[in-house]
């Protein structure tokens, strides 16, 4: 399993793990206050970790896949909300390197080895008909202009560009539009009021006659074919990130604790054998879900490979289901065990932990939040039709208001 982290993963982490510790340092005072992470991204951008995947002649650090949720799970041990926050501009980068080079690819390339970072615009609210999509971007003669309105804008605040999926208004297809966000078309409300992961810069974007250059407006049928894994990767990396946060603050809260009960098994809480039962239960839930998650990586970096060796039709389908099938699997694991973790932590710690100052409930919160994404019980349902019945795992899905 280890084989695509080394020998230059330690190497390459230990450029970022500073970042990650004065991230870390402020992460439960932007939780109490709910401050959005301005600083914490502008740390990121300036460490130049929007440019992992871009290959190394062109001037980023050529990360691997494995590599890539490797760190953004170390990411988010100190901050959870972070990778979520920049889960579309790794996917859009993810993209390009799919797409043949080309100078527009090395366009988008110079801009995010300058810092610039892509947010989301995919998720429509309202009265909504299923599959319908009200977001449209039309042609004109000086340009298009793009009109609409995206909820769970996952990242847009923090961003430079938003990754919008909208309808041409000329033909009725799919599209990608990338939209500069320093313009008087793009309105983005930080209103997202979920129990957690209050900080990833989600919430409504509004699209008022936006430009948005022809050049910046794809198909979507040309995205990259192993899109719905790589998304659901970032959230299952921050999943194993919560994961380590969990175990860390059970061990330090258990190792600094003094109060003892009169009824428990000794005079230190860190020599009290169930207490200790109970932090070495959330280290192993923490450590399987990370070993989970990293191995599903290698399938993930399989389907990218098939795809840039120019494989069989036959060859890259079998890479893609393999893929999203063990994403799925997963994200049964993750799902389940994290949230465990996260509550078990309480047992291992007292009443006094609980206080708002602590802010440890943010770890159940973050985790059940991001488990409720792409619903885990279709994903076991999948996995279970594939199985049993060799039928293919749902690749690409809609939601709105059924008959």
């Amino acid at each position: 399993m280890s084989e695509l982290l080394t020998p230059d993963y330690p190497e390459l982490a230990a450029r970022f793990r500073p970042v990650f510790a004065r991230i870390a340092a402020g992460a439960v005072d932007r939780e109490r206050n709910r401050t959005l992470a301005q600083e914490p991204i502008r740390w990121l951008k300036e460490a130049g970790f929007g440019t992992l995947r871009i290959p190394v002649r062109q001037g980023g650090f050529g990360a691997t896949l494995p590599q890539l949720f490797q760190l953004l799970t170390e990411l988010a041990e100190a901050d959870s909300n972070l990778p979520q926050a920049l889960r579309a501009h790794f996917a859009f980068v993810e993209d390009r390197l799919n797409q043949p080079d080309s100078e527009q690819r090395q366009r988008w390339f110079r801009r995010f080895i300058d810092g610039e970072l892509v947010g989301s615009g995919w998720s429509e609210i309202g009265n909504l008909q299923l599959g319908e999509v009200l977001t449209k971007v039309s042609p004109g003669d000086h340009g298009w202009t793009l009109d609409g309105e995206k909820f769970y804008s996952t990242g847009t605040l923090y961003a430079d560009w938003i990754d919008v999926y909208a309808q041409r208004s000329d033909n009725g297809r799919d599209v990608i539009a990338l939209v500069n966000t320093a313009q008087p078309g793009v309105e983005r409300d930080d209103d997202w009021d979920g129990f957690g992961q209050r900080l990833t810069g989600s919430g409504t974007t509004r699209f008022k006659q936006a430009q948005v250059e022809q050049a910046h407006v794809y198909d979507f049928s040309e995205r990259f074919r192993y899109q719905t894994a790589f998304y659901q990767h970032v959230l299952l990396a921050t999943l194993a990130g919560i994961g380590r946060a969990v175990s860390r603050d059970a061990s330090q809260g258990v190792a600094q604790r003094k109060r003892i009960y009169s009824h428990g098994n000794a005079g230190l809480v860190k020599q009290d054998v169930q207490v200790l039962q109970v932090v070495g239960q959330i280290a192993s839930w923490a450590w399987a879900v990370e070993a989970t998650v990293q191995r599903a990586t290698h399938s993930l970096q399989q389907a990218f490979e098939v795809q840039q060796q120019g494989a069989s039709e036959a060859q890259i389908k079998q890479a893609n289901i393999l893929a999203e099938l063990e994403s799925a699997k997963a994200q049964v694991i993750a799902s389940d065990l994290v949230t465990r973790a996260a509550s078990e932590l309480f047992n291992a710690l007292g009443a006094s932990d609980t206080r708002v100052s602590k802010a440890l409930d943010r770890h159940w919160r973050n985790a059940r939040t991001v488990a409720s994404h792409n619903p885990v019980i279709y994903k076991t349902r999948n996995v279970g039709d594939w199985e049993v019945n060799g039928n293919e795992p749902t690749f690409i899905w809609q939601i709105g208001n059924g008959a």
